[in-house]
């Protein structure tokens, strides 16, 4: 048992050491008293600009914490009953070891889950290790090699997520999420995302923190195969019997697919085998970057350079009436780069990055708007794929080829008018730029309602809509183009033995969220077998 406290601020220049006194000052008792304190949530509240605060939720154990709670009735203090889950394993015999295919997000915490509680997976990632990874994908943006088809930003260890923001906020609540944070932390993640109200790593650490709970995963008996492909599933009478891995076959009765949302040729081979799926909603744009300088004086005023405040970020939504489409800003970047992130020849996408410390010069976002299934040709539920891979094309080849991305700035582009020169905003993205008219690579509907929010949020910010803003093309990969159809039990609705799953699965958005539909999956799987 606990006492949850919400609603106590700091002033910006107010010492944490103060949270305490101003805990006890709340609870009426003597700081002495306090036998356990703990930050749950620290969240900046700067709605009012002059007066920019920290806003804590706190977790405090002292004695008599009932009898406290019920004299003090006040809304802000809460009694916290500790909840214990019980987990009890099933009784079939597993005749082979499970088998994981995908080592980002929802992947690793699989693997991690079934390895803690002694089920000795195997784990198959098509891309390199995080460290080869990396040399790969940096030769890539520097234009020295041509794409590794198998090993880029979307396919490898630590999946699409190791080369972001790693951003740490999720719209779920489920008690999973705080595990997830506390086991980044134990493998090297800083201890503050714990609390922080918007969490994030950054793509340096994060690499490091991969590799750790990969090691962790060996070090509890599974086994972890790099530039290990899956190419083919056999199913008889509607069960999974084997898979095929670099040409080879394998024995399996549990595999999870935890493929992320890019693995193109894995759809295709998994709806050719007859695995139900279909097509869902997701989004696309471009990415957008304006002077990081401009967005925290935009959200924090003239404490736009206070020390203990961060480069801010920002969330904007807005829905267009006259199209019945959203339009939204999506994995934000403060202080980041805009990256080259193709995965098939021939096709251009664009995503965003930071470091941890977000210091850089730029701040970018993907800024997106919603497409539905009735958007896209055909009837089969890969549809939305297709799509994808036709605005790609298209923008590969308005980049001129050799994955060079369209460019233009935001006041041409609302003028409708092609960009010439560049003003006080660098593209960040490499292997490089041309100056092109975006309204080619991407569907008439969508410009529209990229015009009409860049002019709705420019009155959210100060200066979004500014004329020398970039906006590199494009942004497809947002989600999922497809949902694997999965059952109660987080299994295949007709595959019995496969367990889509995470992101790429349909059923996450972002790493924590992957994560946690990761640990879902593995404990189903544990449910069922001894």
């Amino acid at each position: 048992m606990s006492i949850r406290i919400n609603n106590i601020a700091l002033k910006l220049d107010e010492p944490m050491e103060l949270l305490e006194k101003k805990v006890s000052k709340k609870l009426k008792i003597d700081k002495k008293e306090i036998e356990e304190f703990k930050i749950l949530k620290e969240s900046i509240d700067a709605r009012k600009k002059h007066d920019i605060k920290f806003n804590y939720i706190l977790e405090v154990k002292c004695k008599n914490e009932k009898k406290l709670v019920q004299k003090l009735k006040d809304k802000d203090i809460k009694l916290e009953e500790e909840v214990k889950e019980e987990f009890v394993y099933g009784t079939k015999e597993m005749k082979s070891r499970p088998i994981v295919i995908g080592l980002g997000p929802a992947g690793l915490f699989a693997a991690l889950t079934l390895a803690k509680h002694g089920y000795k997976p195997v784990v198959y990632e098509r891309g390199e290790d995080v460290d080869n990874r990396t040399k790969t994908v940096e030769k890539f943006w520097r234009g020295e090699t041509s794409l590794n088809l198998e090993s880029n930003v979307q396919f490898g260890e630590g999946g699409a997520g190791a080369f972001s923001d790693g951003k740490l906020t999720t719209r779920i609540k489920d008690r999973k999420c705080t595990y997830v944070l506390e086991e980044l932390v134990k493998a090297g993640a800083p201890k503050e995302i714990i609390y922080s109200g918007k969490p994030h790593v950054g793509t340096d650490i994060l690499k490091d923190v991969v590799k750790n709970i990969r090691e962790e995963i060996k070090k509890l008996g599974g086994e972890v195969n790099f530039n290990s492909k899956l190419e083919k599933i056999n199913i008889k009478d509607g069960k999974l019997k084997s898979i095929i891995v670099n040409g080879k076959e394998v024995s399996c009765e549990t595999l999870i697919l935890a493929i992320g949302h890019s693995s193109r040729d894995t759809y295709e081979m998994l709806y050719k085998e007859g695995v139900c799926m279909e097509s869902k909603a997701f989004a696309i744009g471009v990415r957008i970057e304006h002077p990081q300088k401009m967005i925290n004086e935009s959200q924090y005023g003239e404490y736009a350079n206070h020390p203990r405040l961060k480069a801010a970020d920002y969330k904007l939504t807005y829905q267009s009436k006259k199209l019945d489409r959203g339009v939204y800003s999506f994995c934000m970047c403060p202080g980041g780069v805009v990256v080259a992130a193709a995965s098939e020849e021939g096709r251009l996408v664009s995503n965003g990055m930071s470091y941890h410390a977000r210091d850089l010069e730029n701040a970018n976002s993907a800024l997106v708007v919603t497409v539905k299934p009735d958007d896209f040709e055909g009837n089969s539920p890969l549809k939305g794929m297709e799509f994808q891979r036709k605005y790609e094309e298209m923008a590969y080849k308005l980049g001129g080829g050799n994955y060079k991305a369209p460019i233009q700035l935001v006041g041409d582009f609302l003028k409708d008018k092609p960009s010439e020169k560049l003003g006080s905003v660098k593209p960040s993205y490499r292997p490089g730029f041309e100056f092109r008219e975006l309204k080619n690579c991407l569907p008439s509907y969508v410009i529209e309602a990229l015009r009409e929010g860049i002019v709705y949020f420019d009155k959210k910010i100060k200066g979004y809509g500014m004329d020398d803003a970039v906006l590199t093309g494009i942004e497809t990969r947002t989600s999922a183009p497809l949902r694997i159809n999965r059952n109660e039990n987080l299994e295949s609705i007709n595959v019995n033995g496969v367990y889509p799953t995470g992101e790429g699965a349909g059923f996450a958005g972002g790493i924590i969220s992957a994560a946690v539909d990761g640990i879902k999956v593995a404990e189903r799987i544990m449910a069922e077998f001894k």
